[in-house]
């Protein structure tokens, strides 16, 4: 029997599924994709179910129509302002003078004791470092002599209704959520180098309706965060700053968009369609940065603000990462330099080999870092949690500790 895998980014402003087919030496080869645009989100969260249905459906019969094989479950992407997440510590005493699977199943049980809300649930238990007695970074603490083990977690908790309105689209539209796992953090398996995690990265996602920040340090998620503001807030300001449709304001910023008026020239010109019949007028590009260019700073200083909360924003050696469709904007890596000032860099899913040249773009790096996460065989093991009816977090620890280090 054919080992089918899929991953599903239900984004705001598109739908992408991935398929491909695993290999029983653990490899595997991408079969076939589907993108199709979708209206049925708003900031990541399910609006309209019926138009966030046909967009899943739609997008899974393009990817097998492709791959040729039938999707039945993929492994889903989890976005919206409704994600929280937060560090947590936990101290248990080591039974029998060594650290067993037992003692580490303590102490997380220990570090995510933190009040939740019952309208919430953990998605990701993700470990940072382990101390034993006085010894602090061990990352595998199995095995170690000690008396006393500390944990230090960082824990990713989403709306529980968010998950249940996703899953029954995805259940309608014939697809059955095999995981629900947070985007940034699929977009760094897709886009990021080891040795980046290692020396502190910021992975910012810029999609159609949020914002989406992770930071690694020493191999670790030391903060997450989503913000209410992404592209389609930028569409918006060209529409109405040139009164002109939504849909080709969208298109005026997908061609002639720029982040900065740094990088254009100023006899470059922009033909602006008219509204009700209006004659279409010339405008020069400049004046589309000018609309563009406070919105992407915007981004950029609130973004800023959350790599300073994490604590490890003086520890950024390998600077920041942008992904997603507005990172494309002409000028946005001179910008983000600007205002972050240190290296920026954009994301691609360089991880994901055999992605199609049309997918080797930064706003696939989700989907392809869902597929990979589906691809070794991983789900349900680091600390992912299911949503409803799917059941609670069930895993070793022990299993998700050794895979994300």
């Amino acid at each position: 029997m054919r080992n089918i895998l899929a991953g599903l980014d239900v984004g705001s402003s598109k739908v992408c599924a991935l398929a491909a087919e695993s290999a029983a030496d653990s490899s595997f080869a991408l079969l076939g994709y589907g993108v199709v645009p979708c209206t049925g989100l708003r900031k990541g969260v399910v609006v309209n179910i019926e138009a966030t249905v046909e967009a899943i459906r739609a997008a899974a019969d393009e990817a097998e129509r492709t791959a040729g094989v039938r999707i039945g479950a993929a492994v889903v992407g989890v976005a919206g302002a409704h994600i929280r997440g937060l560090n947590s510590h936990g101290i248990v005493a080591v039974r029998g003078g060594e650290v067993g699977a037992r003692d580490l199943d303590r102490v997380i049980d220990a570090a995510r004791a933190v009040a939740i809300p019952l309208d919430r649930q953990v998605l990701h238990i993700l470990p940072q470092q382990f101390a034993v007695d006085d010894q602090e970074g061990v990352r595998d603490p199995i095995g170690m002599a000690g008396v006393r083990l500390e944990a230090r977690i960082h824990l990713v908790t989403a709306a529980q209704s968010y998950g249940q309105n996703l899953g029954k689209c995805c259940e309608r539209a014939g697809i059955t959520p095999a995981e629900m796992m947070f985007e940034p953090l699929a977009s760094a398996d897709a886009a990021l180098f080891p040795e980046e995690r290692e020396l502190g990265v910021a992975l910012i996602d810029i999609g159609g309706g949020t914002t989406d920040i992770i930071v690694f340090h020493n191999g670790a998620v030391m903060h997450t965060a989503v913000l209410p503001i992404g592209g389609s807030h930028l569409t918006g300001d060209v529409a109405a700053g040139l009164r002109t449709p939504m849909t080709e304001a969208e298109r005026l910023k997908i061609n002639y968009g720029i982040a900065t008026n740094l990088v254009v020239g100023r006899d470059e010109m922009v033909q602006v369609p008219g509204v009700g019949g209006r004659e279409p007028r010339l405008i020069s590009r400049r004046l589309l940065g000018e609309i563009m260019e406070p919105r992407m700073e915007e981004i950029f200083a609130m973004a800023h603000r959350e790599l300073l909360r994490s604590g490890v924003a003086d520890s950024l050696g390998s600077g920041v990462v942008l992904v997603g469709g507005t990172s494309l904007l002409e000028g946005t890596q001179e910008l983000a330099e600007r205002m972050f000032s240190m290296p920026v860099r954009r994301g691609l899913p360089i991880n994901l080999k055999g992605m199609p040249e049309d997918l080797m773009k930064p706003m696939y790096t989700t989907a392809a870092g869902l597929l990979l996460h589906a691809a070794a065989g991983r789900a349900g093991s680091n600390g992912l949690a299911r949503f409803g009816r799917w059941g609670r977090l069930r895993s070793r620890v022990t299993d998700w500790v050794r895979d994300f280090f």
